[in-house]
């Protein structure tokens, strides 16, 4: 599933669509998660004048209406030269002057959609700070998990606290600083904490520096691969060995997403009950 880089990196890309009016648009395919709008053709003749991101979802703006798109499990978006061949699973073809816009997704997890009111509320609202924001540091990490005491690789995989750390990114972003993923999230010091948001910050940018991860046929609209999945230290490598300590890496399941880590490097440490929650003593009578 493409995350956030492969979303960042994706919507770059899409840059040279900018100031592109919309000749004609194709759909072959209108059921994705949810139906492409079936007055979608109101696109024609309005110039495409902006594109930025969301977490995962592409916004982009036309003159007089705007667009979410989000790429799924298995979306991409692949700009072609006019009336190239369509693939199959390229589900909707936005002719622009100088270009075609091809939506292909074979699984149609993906969605074409109005940004309107609804969508903003349900879509948009609920999500979590950007991680490379500055809105997103250790002190509100701290305060969004002191009482949380799931896995603290579930906790920032939350969109609701923190949107665009997908597993990859979390998987590589633990394993550098020795923490297990299955460490409760309140159990973490300040001092994790700051460390943590640091490295995800790290990680996310190495990653939209190096394209994002093509693991398996992810291309930006260029057709252009990532190479961040060079870097991968622990993702996906589960049973080969440690770089730092020769372990072999074991894999566990967590939030139905498999973990990769290193018992050796990340032990799971036992939580200690602070003060403030331990039972006070009866008094005698």
């Amino acid at each position: 599933m493409p995350e956030l880089p492969e979303v960042e990196t994706t919507k770059t890309s899409l840059l040279p669509l900018l100031e592109q009016k919309v000749l004609s648009i194709d759909v072959h395919q209108s059921s994705l998660r949810w139906p492409i709008p079936e007055d979608i053709a109101k696109l024609k003749g309005q110039k495409l004048i902006g594109l930025t991101r969301r977490s995962k979802y592409i916004l982009a703006e036309f003159e007089h209406d705007q667009m979410l798109w989000h790429l799924g499990m298995s979306g991409s978006f692949r700009i072609c030269e006019p009336n190239s061949q369509r693939r199959k699973h390229d589900h909707l073809i936005i002719h622009f002057e100088d270009f075609d816009l091809h939506y292909h997704d074979p699984r149609r997890f993906g969605c074409i959609l109005w940004l309107n009111p609804e969508s903003q509320s349900k879509l948009l609202d609920p999500l979590g700070p950007e991680p490379l924001s500055s809105a997103f540091d250790a002190e509100y990490l701290a305060d969004k998990l002191k009482n949380k005491q799931v896995a603290i690789k579930v906790a920032i995989m939350d969109n609701h606290v923190v949107v665009g750390v997908g597993n990859i990114y979390a998987t590589e972003c633990l394993h550098q600083l020795g923490i297990h993923p299955a460490q409760p999230a309140l159990s973490l010091s300040m001092q994790q904490m700051t460390q943590l948001v640091a490295e995800i910050k790290r990680i996310l940018q190495q990653a939209i520096t190096l394209g994002g991860s093509t693991l398996k046929d992810y291309s930006n609209a260029m057709g252009e691969n990532g190479y961040f999945q060079q870097t991968l230290l622990a993702y996906g490598r589960a049973g080969e060995m440690c770089v730092h300590c020769e372990t072999a890496l074991e894999n566990i399941k967590l939030g139905q997403r498999a973990s990769v880590f290193c018992p050796q490097c990340q032990p799971l440490k036992p939580v200690v009950q602070s003060i403030k929650t331990a039972k006070k003593p009866r008094k005698s009578p």
